[in-house]
């Protein structure tokens, strides 16, 4: 599989299917092979890019600190090296910050960007009123029940274990990641890109609240907004049909406007 240069770092990511582009970002314990669930279910229809972001998975690790704000420069990275166009964007989690910015970056390649579980870093001060009242209850809980429902744990022992594993293939931990949050875009700057954005979220997620969401939602014009009911913050591992389901869905209806001829 392919690497990607992105100033002097080289980033693994895959690519597989044909149609119209989806590329997923991974969150903080997560890297290309976490959507092994998306990639199986949408190849047939799409081409789906996956990829690792510096300092995780098989890409390179091997720098002593990692800076959030290079993680934009990584996607950006791929979508040059595959010469991708009419992309949509599709974050998890914090890595949602990293695609918006990348998004905005790239709106010639960029038609769409999918806000995974979360705000996108967007400044806003009610939002970050919101999101951070959100996040001081769901501190209160063990880091797995933030992630995952207690019945699934329950009943899926094994694939619980497995989304543990996950995060021990990274270098860069979620402290790596949290300056993405800092001098975030507006929502006037989103709304002048063209970028077209779309929330998805949880009925269930306990780091990110469903009113949080919709709130965000209703400040930034022209925005989607996609609940799927009783799913968790990691919905893309517990509930895997339904978000592929609205991931697809998203895909066929956020496409960059056709030119006039």
């Amino acid at each position: 599989m392919p690497y990607a240069d992105s100033d002097g770092t080289s980033l693994y990511y895959e690519r597989h299917g044909a149609g119209p582009a989806i590329l997923f970002v991974h969150g903080s314990g997560g890297h290309h092979a976490a959507w092994w669930q998306q990639v199986a279910a949408l190849r047939e229809e799409f081409t789906v890019v996956t990829l690792d972001l510096r300092g995780f998975g098989k890409s390179d690790s091997s720098m002593p600190e990692f800076d959030g704000q290079d993680f934009p420069g990584d996607v950006v990275a791929v979508l040059d090296a595959e010469d991708l166009t009419d992309v949509m964007l599709v974050g998890q989690s914090i890595g949602s910050v990293a695609a918006l910015r990348a998004g905005l970056l790239r709106p010639e390649r960029v038609s769409s960007v999918v806000l995974g579980h979360s705000l996108g870093g967007i400044s806003h001060p009610e939002l970050k009123e919101l999101a951070a009242a959100d996040r001081a209850e769901a501190v209160k809980l063990p880091v797995i029940d933030r992630l995952l429902t207690k019945p699934f744990q329950t009943a899926r022992a094994d694939l619980t274990f497995l989304f543990q594993q996950m995060g021990t293939f990274n270098v860069a931990r979620m402290q790596d990641l949290r300056n993405l949050d800092t001098d975030g875009p507006s929502l006037e700057e989103i709304g002048a890109s063209g970028v077209k954005v779309a929330f998805l979220a949880g009925e269930k997620d306990a780091v990110l609240g469903v009113k949080t969401v919709t709130r965000a939602h209703e400040l930034l014009p022209g925005s989607h907004l996609e609940i799927v009911p009783g799913a968790p913050h990691s919905m893309y591992w517990e509930t895997p049909e339904p978000y592929n389901a609205a991931v697809a869905r998203l895909r066929r209806t956020l496409t960059a406007p056709k030119e006039a001829v």
